[in-house]
């Protein structure tokens, strides 16, 4: 039996199986009536809400032929109503797969490490990286390469900013970082970025600078779930982040504008920006599934 793989961060991929994964998850919107999944049970272990990830999944699980069981985070109480390895024993008696999307990092690791099915990371506060493969598939539709592109993210250096840092070097596109100081990227995962593919990992303070030379242009919540304390402090840090049409004239003739959702409208986005004619926020929200199932078929597809 080979060993199980787990997707706890995107560096959990090779380059070369991130590009297989985009263009399976692309060709796979095409097909129909395969069930790679058949016979196959996935447990989704959510401590946090979610529309996108819940629901891409759930249905993610069931056109690949499997069943998904749905259990948030009161039902199990992940490391305080049992052990975190005490879940992964058991979960591991049941299923073939455990999608978690939880609070700690540290929990997910601890997770995968007691497990003998494939840990799939639905999202930590360090790392998301089913919405990078998502944000990935969107941007190789609409610009139908990755090598030689830069994508500018604005705002807060956090679980998103840190994945698309580590995937897109990878696929060897460019990455731009505009922070305000003290919610920059972590040095260590730019250094680890860049160690990953020929893309090019720079940090700044400026929007217009990280703009100036991409075509495309990101942004994610000043204030993350977990963070809600912050969010007073954090609009004031932010000043000047907000991603509007006059900074989108500034990117590259046809930039793609993207937010992986949800939105908070008057802080990282204006209003209607989801709307802009450059927008494809919708169709990034929608590849979730697809980006999705290409990881589970890979993970679990294999008989």
């Amino acid at each position: 039996m080979s060993q199980k793989r787990d997707f706890i961060s995107v560096t959990d991929l090779s380059p070369a199986e991130t590009r297989q994964l985009i263009e399976q998850a692309a060709q796979g919107k095409s097909e129909a009536g395969r069930a790679p999944l058949a016979g196959k049970t996935v447990a989704l272990l959510f401590e946090k809400p979610s529309l996108r990830t819940k629901v891409s999944f759930q249905v993610g699980v069931a056109q690949l032929g499997g069943y998904s069981m749905y259990m948030g985070g009161e039902e199990v109480g992940l490391g305080v109503r049992e052990p975190v390895s005490d879940v992964a024993r058991v979960l591991s008696g049941y299923v073939d797969c455990i999608v978690a999307r939880v609070f700690r990092h540290e929990d997910l690791r601890e997770l995968a490490e007691y497990a003998s099915v494939p840990v799939i990371n639905a999202l930590s506060d360090w790392e998301h990286p089913c919405q990078t493969m998502a944000d990935l598939l969107t941007v190789y539709e609409h610009k139908g390469r990755l090598d030689g592109l830069t994508l500018a993210y604005i705002g807060d250096g956090n679980n998103v900013a840190r994945s698309l840092c580590l995937a897109l070097p990878a696929v060897g596109m460019n990455f731009n970082c505009a922070s305000p100081a003290g919610y920059e990227l972590d040095a260590e995962s730019v250094t680890a970025a860049a160690e990953r593919g020929s893309g090019v990992v720079r940090t700044m303070r400026s929007p217009s600078e990280a703009v100036a030379t991409a075509e495309v242009v990101y942004t994610d919540v000043w204030a993350s779930m977990g963070q809600e304390d912050e969010a007073a402090q954090r609009r004031q840090e932010f000043a000047g982040y907000t991603v509007d049409p006059a900074l989108m004239a500034e990117a590259r003739p046809g930039a793609l504008f993207m937010h992986d959702m949800p939105a908070h409208y008057g802080e990282e986005v204006a209003p209607g920006m989801l709307e802009h004619p450059q927008s494809v926020a919708y169709p990034q929200a929608h590849n979730r599934l697809h980006a999705q199932k290409a990881v589970l078929e890979f993970l679990l597809g294999g008989g």
